[in-house]
């Protein structure tokens, strides 16, 4: 056989250099797997926008692209991500598999050169590219082994090709035996930030986006209309603003700001978006800045939303934050102006209102609450639980006098108890050396002076930054269980309950090394 006909029966190769090392290292990038998987999509999206005349020519003005993403489950997991955009391109074919490539239009949203290659080997050791480019007859299909590709150097890989129809379309990636073999919980957080960064285009009907069979869709919270706090007597308003302004240098911010109807501790805040597709501030993890959100678990974190656009900032290469530089304060300063502006100041609204919840949305809410505990307990409880069973009695003596905190606030209250007077004083300390949620000290009473008791609760514990927001409304409550738990011990004592500080150094060990955590 001659050698160009030997040639022309071998299957075409691709060249992955130079670069071919970085491939190893791309399974250590700080992804989030959300995020991680919004590379593909980006790259479905961009593919689309590029070709929508063309595929909108082919298919009529109502073609939308669809995105699937599928997680198959048998003797090896697999994950699937589908989209009918137009396809990798002859032309584009080398770039698109070589590391760190980067291309030729950087104003979309495969600016990096990485995306599909670093989320990719992010998510798997193996995984293959299924591509039909519109117009062209040919589907290709190449494969990837990222620890045999790093160990044998290998610089180019074979394409295998097959016969297409000319106005066939789509692109398949298929993830082979992920790192993560996304079990349910880690696939619905997927699924509800998939919908959450591409809401825009959602809304837009630009797209659908298919996530195991489901159709993800992103509604805005329903917003509050009432007066306003200060002036209750006047016509209710909707508590919704638009807004849009220059903070020079080419950057520009527009977008809305509003406050909920139903607060929400852990989806209230802003998303941040550039070029329509959210970077910053993702269903759970909002954009809180302390400058406008107060510090905290304020009512402002509780109620204010919004949807804010950004141009000319630069994002990092994972797409998951902004590179603010020396820009964000300045940002901030006017965004705060933007939302206290007179006529409908969104931040005095949101920190006075209070509403009591229909009985339907306390429900809600409670399930809620309910799950997130059950969860924790289920987690972290067990270990606890399990050295306080091995743990000796608690019979120390209680101290004279509590540790001295200048930074305490503290009340004194002075009460007759059956003849006897107690001088009884509440300490809310700001400490964080101070260990204890709640510590007791008591000092018997002697030469007429009165029973001393102090029962101090530290501000500072883990407990009270996760879940105690800087309201006295709160704090009281919390204070209030706090003075009740120390003044049953010391009336539980006198009463000659054995091992009675038992209690409280089993919930001061279950608050700090369990139920503190989110």
């Amino acid at each position: 056989m001659p050698q160009s006909e030997q040639r022309a029966t071998l299957p075409p190769r691709v060249s992955i250099r130079p670069g071919v090392g970085i491939l190893s290292v791309l399974r250590h990038l700080n992804y989030k797997a959300w995020f991680a998987m919004a590379e593909f999509v980006d790259n479905s999206l961009q593919s689309y926008l590029q070709n929508r005349e063309k595929l909108q020519g082919l298919h009529g003005n109502d073609l939308r692209l669809k995105v699937e993403v599928e997680i198959e489950r048998s003797d090896e997991v697999r994950i699937k991500i589908r989209d009918n955009a137009a396809g990798i391109a002859t032309a584009d074919y080398a770039r698109a598999f070589r590391p760190a490539e980067l291309p030729t239009d950087r104003s979309g949203f495969a600016e990096f050169g990485m995306g599909m290659k670093s989320a990719a080997c992010w998510f798997a050791p193996r995984w293959k590219v299924r591509t039909s480019a519109l117009g062209e007859p040919i589907e290709r299909t190449i494969s990837l082994d990222i620890e045999t590709i790093v160990r044998d150097s290998i610089e180019e890989l074979d394409v295998v090709e097959h016969p297409a129809g000319v106005n066939d379309h789509f692109t398949e990636i298929t993830l082979i035996d992920p790192y993560d073999k996304l079990q349910t919980k880690t696939a619905s957080k997927i699924k509800d930030h998939l919908a959450s960064i591409y809401r825009i285009f959602l809304r837009e009907q630009a797209m659908e986006l298919w996530f195991n069979g489901d159709r993800l869709t992103y509604e805005i919270p329903k917003i509050l209309v009432a007066p306003f706090k200060k002036t209750p007597n006047e016509e209710p308003r909707r508590w919704y603003r638009e807004f849009s302004f220059d903070f020079g240098l080419g950057l520009r911010a527009s977008g809305f700001a509003a406050i909920r109807e139903v607060a929400s501790t852990s989806t209230a805040g802003f998303a941040l978006f550039r070029r329509k597709r959210l970077i910053e501030g993702s269903l759970d993890e909002p954009y809180r800045p302390e400058y406008v959100f107060g510090t905290g678990n304020s009512y402002r974190k509780q109620r204010l939303i919004g949807e804010i656009h950004l141009e000319g900032f630069e994002v990092s290469h994972t797409k998951d934050g902004f590179k603010w530089e020396d820009h964000e304060q300045p940002f901030l300063e006017l965004l705060y102006d933007e939302l206290e502006k007179h006529g409908l100041p969104l931040l005095s609204q949101a920190e006075l209102y209070r509403a009591r919840e229909a009985q339907r949305d306390l429900r809600a809410e409670a399930e809620k609450a309910s799950a997130r505990i059950a969860e924790t307990v289920e987690k972290e409880v067990p270990r606890v639980l399990e050295e306080q069973a091995a743990a000796r009695p608690f019979l120390e003596p209680l101290p004279a006098a509590a540790p001295p905190d200048r930074s305490a606030s503290s009340r004194l209250i002075e009460v007759d108890h059956r003849g006897a007077k107690w001088r009884i004083t509440i300490e809310l300390a700001m400490d964080p050396a101070i260990e204890d949620w709640i510590s007791i000290a008591d000092k018997p009473a002697e030469r007429g002076q009165p029973r001393a008791i102090t029962v101090r609760m530290s501000l500072a514990h883990p407990f009270m930054q996760q879940f105690c927001r800087a309201d006295s409304e709160e704090i009281e409550a919390l204070a209030r269980v706090a003075a009740a738990i120390g003044l049953a011990e010391i009336t539980a004592r006198d009463a000659g309950v054995p091992q009675y500080g038992t209690i409280r150094r089993n919930i001061n060990q279950l608050l700090r090394e369990a139920l503190s955590k989110p």
